[in-house]
Parts: structure tokens; sequence; C-alpha cells
């Protein structure tokens, strides 16, 4: 029985610490989104903060990941469309292929390509900033470093992952069409792409596409700074905020992508 009671004794202390985790992502998130809003964040020195994060973010990487995007698509367009040619559906190809491809994926992957290079790299950096008491020491200096470091950041990493997906999303509809034309878009009619392009692009889906996006963003900047903001200030505890992190941003992307699909589809 002692055995039994300690084991619930653990679990219980687990969840109300997940808990207490995930209550510091919604303080965290409010703070943020009340400082996105506000005027008086906008100013010469949290510019450049915002302007280095979209550089490292997404300019850096801006060609690596187009050159992905256009990879992927056209591998698994390609896929799609030799398996609607043997179901007998192949007019539909393109139709399917912008749902599933554009639609779905490519956002997905988008948030996921960002979080694994640049919400680590928020979580270490940030952690470092409060170990080294660089963040103290702005307060003693009666600067808030949330709104000069953090928010910044988020507006950043959040434009980031926006401009991204507006790229990636693009990209991909030029390969599907490339793919589904039989490698010969010139011969296809232009008024055929608009169609189907005017068919799945509707006013709701892209209402529910670019606020998905955006709470990609959102997740894939607050939720590493958080965790990292209410980790002990000891250099060993650095990783492990990084860790939880990465682990409580995957899973909130995912839910993000469940709850748009069951919206969508449902």
């Amino acid at each position: 029985m002692s055995a039994l009671g300690d084991y619930l004794v653990r679990r219980g202390a687990g969840f109300e610490n997940r808990l207490k985790a995930w209550s510091e992502v919604f303080r965290f998130a409010g703070v943020a989104l009340r400082g996105v809003c506000a005027r008086s964040t906008y100013n010469s020195a949290t510019r450049e903060v915002v302007l280095r994060q979209i550089y490292f973010t997404a300019w850096q990487i801006i060609g690596g990941y187009v050159l992905f995007v256009a990879i992927f698509s056209l591998v698994v367009t390609h896929i799609l469309a030799v398996a609607a040619r043997r179901y007998g559906v192949y007019e539909y190809a393109l139709e399917f292929t912008l749902r599933a491809l554009v639609l779905e994926v490519v956002p997905l992957l988008t948030a996921l390509f960002v979080a694994l290079r640049t919400g680590a790299a928020i979580s270490t950096e940030v952690s470092l900033m409060r170990i080294r008491n660089e963040i103290g020491a702005l307060e003693r200096a009666g600067i808030d470093p949330v709104r000069l470091e953090l928010i910044p950041r988020v507006i950043g990493g959040t434009f980031s992952v926006l401009s991204l997906t507006a790229t990636g999303v693009a990209v991909s509809v030029l390969c599907a069409h490339f793919v589904v034309t039989g490698y010969r878009p010139w011969s296809a009619p232009s008024a055929d792409l608009r169609a189907v392009v005017g068919t799945v692009f509707d006013g709701v889906t892209m209402t529910l596409l670019w606020s998905k996006t955006l709470l990609f963003g959102l997740a894939v900047t607050v939720i590493p700074i958080a965790e990292s903001m209410s980790a002990p200030r000891k250099i060993f505890f650095a990783p492990i905020a990084v860790l939880h992190g990465m682990v409580r941003l995957f899973f909130a992307v995912m839910l993000i992508e469940v709850v748009a699909l069951v919206i969508l589809y449902a």
C-alpha cells in the first residue's frame, strides 16, 4: 500500500507541476498579446530585436526552406497523382493535393521546422539570460525586459512563421499544378487552376488557415520563453527547460492542427 501511495503522490505532484507550467504559458501569452497590441512596445530598440529575430528565423533559411518545400511537394503530389490515376479520380488530384498538402501538411511542417530551429534557440537564450542575471540587470536599470527582449522575439518569430508559411503555400501550389498537369503546366488552361484554387481556398478555409498559422507562430515563441522564464536559475536546468518547452510546443502545435481539422471537416 505504501508503494501505491508513493506512486499516487508522485503522479499528483507531476500533474500539479504540468498544470503550473501550462498556467505560466497562458499567463505569459496574455502578457505578450497585451504587449504586441501596445504602441509603446514599438521603438528603435525593440524594432532591432524584431528584425534580428526575423533575419535568423526566416530570412537566413529561406533558400533551404523553399528548396525543401519544392522537393517535398513534388514527391507527395506525384504519389497522390499516381494513386488518383489508379483509382480513376485523376481529375480531382489537384484538389486532393491542395487540401491535404497545402492546407494541412505545409503549415504544420513549417511550424515544426521553425520550432526545431528557433524555438529551442530562444529557450536556450532566455534561460542563459536569466542565469547570467541579464534580465535582473535590466530590471534594476528601470527597463522592462519583457517589453525589450521577450515580446520582440514573439513578434519576430510569429511573423517569420506567417511569412514562411505563405511562401511554402505558394511554392507547393505551383509544384502541385506542375505535377498534376503532367509536368506541362503551359498546356493546361489557366482557368482550370483558378477554378480549383477558388474552390479550395474559400473565405472560411483561408480564415482558418491563417488563424491556425498565427497560433502556430505564437506557440513557437511563447511556450519556449514561458518555460525558460519559470525554470530555476541554475545552469543544469537550462537543457531541462529547453526539453520541457519543446515537448509542450510539439503538443500544442499538434493540438492546434487537430482542432483546425475538426472545425474544417466535422
